[in-house]
């Protein structure tokens, strides 16, 4: 197993960025990857499904090539430096969908795979083709891990008529709320919380980060003990993600040692051609192997100094939701792959945000 390196990475908080020194690359065991699927299932809509034949071939490769943790024994590990499995992979579902106990928990508990499922205990044994708490129960009988996907699957950035101060006001109600009702149900409160339809924005992190929770988005990307635990990157698993192939380079992935803040993910109606500046620790990586890709197309990559580049969209986004994916190689390992995902949020004329 790799040592632990002398100094982790120290958190420096200056002028409003969020920078993170490091004294030597991390060993590869210091890196986690988390998956995320909704439905496994036929007969569900397509974007956010795979069949049960192919989540099985997803799961027989899981089984040969890597090693399953609970995602809380990832999470704690990551949080505290500790060392974790060799190419870790934890592996998650947002909504509690009846057909993950149908379909996809049969596979998974064949593998003797933990596994965590983000629900919304308002909708549990409410609506349908959603779990029931007897089922539930069941489930977390036989090992599944059950956490805070909000009370009423919302879209979280919506604001309404609300001020900023009643938004989170009532975001920390709804939060708050579903963990309450998960703890009175299960007898356990993990404080984690996947944003509904990956949605989030700064001062939602803010709120996450002042109750104490651990924040999952849906953009890409490995964890490290560097990454903002207020918006982890899992990668998308199903529908146009469901590929074999492409998960495997995803699965082998490590976090990107992003040295500045985000972006705000959350854009204005005015600002919709983002240009933002990003620098990385190319202690392990070559810059000239740096990509970053938009919508599956290359993006101009502007090199200010040798760990500091610029990007600019080609175009002006539409409501929705996209992302811009940025990779390289690492030195070390040439197979294995850094990986850092920008996520923006856009919302219709309206104010209004898309399924």
């Amino acid at each position: 197993m790799s040592k632990k390196p002398a100094l982790l990475s120290l958190c420096l908080l200056l002028s409003g960025l969020t920078a993170w020194v490091q004294a030597a690359p991390l060993p590869f065991d210091h890196h986690g990857v988390i998956l995320q699927y909704h439905h496994v299932s036929t007969d569900t809509p397509a974007v956010t499904s795979l069949s049960p034949e192919r989540f099985a071939e997803h799961m027989q490769y899981i089984a040969d090539h890597h090693q399953v943790v609970p995602l809380p024994e990832l999470i704690e590990k990551v949080k505290s430096g500790q060392a974790l499995p060799e190419k870790a992979v934890a592996i998650t579902f947002d909504d509690g969908f009846e057909n993950i106990l149908q379909n996809a928990h049969p596979i998974l508990k064949k593998h003797g795979f933990n596994y965590t499922i983000f629900i919304n205990p308002a909708l549990i044994g409410t609506e349908a083709h959603q779990l029931t708490w007897e089922q539930v129960k069941q489930m977390q009988e036989e090992g599944v891990w059950f956490a805070n996907h909000t009370n009423h699957h919302q879209h979280l950035l919506t604001r309404g008529d609300m001020n900023k101060e009643q938004w989170l006001a009532h975001l920390k109600t709804e939060i708050q709320t579903a963990e309450a009702m998960l703890e009175d149900k299960l007898g356990y409160s993990l404080k984690y919380l996947a944003y509904p339809f990956g949605e989030f924005n700064r001062d939602l992190q803010q709120l996450v980060r002042e109750l104490g929770y651990t924040g999952f988005g849906q953009q890409s990307g490995a964890v490290a003990p560097y990454s903002d635990m207020t918006a982890l990157p899992r990668f998308p698993a199903a529908g146009i993600y469901a590929n074999l192939n492409s998960l495997k380079v995803k699965l082998a992935s490590l976090a990107m040692p992003s040295l500045y803040e985000p972006l705000d993910p959350e854009l204005s109606r005015d600002s919709l051609q983002p240009q933002w500046t990003t620098k990385i620790d190319t202690s392990d990586i070559r810059p000239k192997q740096l990509a970053c890709y938009f919508r599956g197309d290359p993006l101009d990559i502007i090199w200010e100094t040798p760990d500091v580049f610029s990007l600019t969209l080609p175009q002006p986004l539409t409501a929705g939701r996209a992302r811009v994916n940025c990779t390289a190689p690492s030195i070390r390992d040439q197979s294995r792959y850094y990986w850092h995902s920008q996520p923006f949020f856009v919302p219709t004329a309206e104010g209004k945000w898309l399924d």
